[in-house]
């Protein structure tokens, strides 16, 4: 991989992670298009260290005030009823399904799950998903002629049985294509939580999962055609856009709806299935012996 490879990949990494487009597929496709060899799962672990590091700076407080008050919890059963510390056990429960399925289908996400046609398929159902999610966040939030404005949750009111269900959706984006946020953010507004809720627990639940990811995958790093150096260079780029791209998308979630990313998924998912079926593109471009 080369420098000027690292630094677009890096920026397309920044650019999709926090937004529901799905950032492996983008990291995926731009190979793909511009005829590069896929830089592969382990380059994507390790460069959303990067975007996960902006996460860890731009709630520091909040993670701050979990940390605390969730080990305070362990020997103070006076704080065990703290909302901070039961966020603390339940980023715990939902990193559980991802945590299992990504050791369980290692195998896959590194071969199969890569296929263009795939990725074009979970584009677009997850966009109809998150698009159906997001009409009906909006009808709860406007009412209508028969129907009163409806009140949705908080973090306040989040469950076990919701972070885990939260933690089934995080644990979706395993396929690229499906979007770590868009598919977590959906299932918080399916739950009836609000936009920012949805977008703010989608966030959290992430930081043990990536973190680990990249851990876990360090080992694979430099192999192949991706070398050491251009790796460590795409996650510092990643990191730069990405904390700039959270900031604006925490404040564009309290007024906008998601329809814009909606319409882009579907139209690049149909894009790609156009591509791959008239042979302009192989589903398996940029794979090693293509």
């Amino acid at each position: 991989m080369s420098w000027f490879e690292s630094l677009i990949l890096g920026l397309v990494q920044g650019l999709t992670e926090f937004l529901p487009i799905s950032s492996s597929a983008h990291l995926r496709l731009t190979a793909a298009f511009a005829g590069w060899h896929d830089p592969g799962a382990a380059f994507t672990a390790i460069t959303q260290i990067g975007t996960e590091t902006a996460v860890l700076i731009y709630f520091r407080k909040d993670i701050a005030n979990i940390l605390s008050a969730w080990f305070r919890s362990l020997t103070d059963k006076s704080m065990r009823s703290d909302h901070d510390a039961q966020m603390g056990w339940l980023v715990i429960v939902g990193s559980i399904p991802i945590g299992v399925l990504g050791i369980t289908l290692k195998d896959q996400i590194e071969g199969p799950f890569r296929d263009l046609r795939l990725i074009a398929t979970t584009l677009i159902v997850m966009g109809l998903v998150l698009g159906f999610a997001d009409r009906l966040a909006a009808r709860d939030e406007v009412g209508g002629k028969h129907r009163a404005i409806r009140e949705r949750k908080n973090l306040k009111d989040l469950s076990v049985k919701d972070g885990l269900i939260f933690g089934i959706c995080q644990a979706m984006a395993l396929i690229p294509g499906v979007s770590r946020s868009g598919a977590t953010i959906s299932g918080g507004l399916l739950m009836g939580y609000t936009r920012e809720s949805a977008a703010r627990y989608s966030f959290l639940l992430a930081i043990p999962a990536v973190l680990a990811s990249g851990a876990y995958e360090l080992k694979d790093a430099g192999e192949g055609h991706v070398s050491w150096g251009p790796t460590i260079f795409a996650t510092i780029v990643a990191f730069v856009v990405g904390y700039a791209v959270i900031a604006w998308f925490m404040k564009f979630i309290t007024t906008k709806s998601f329809m814009p990313f909606v319409y882009y998924r579907v139209a690049l998912g149909i894009a790609l299935f156009v591509l791959v079926g008239t042979d302009t593109l192989s589903p398996h471009a940029g794979e090693s012996g293509d």
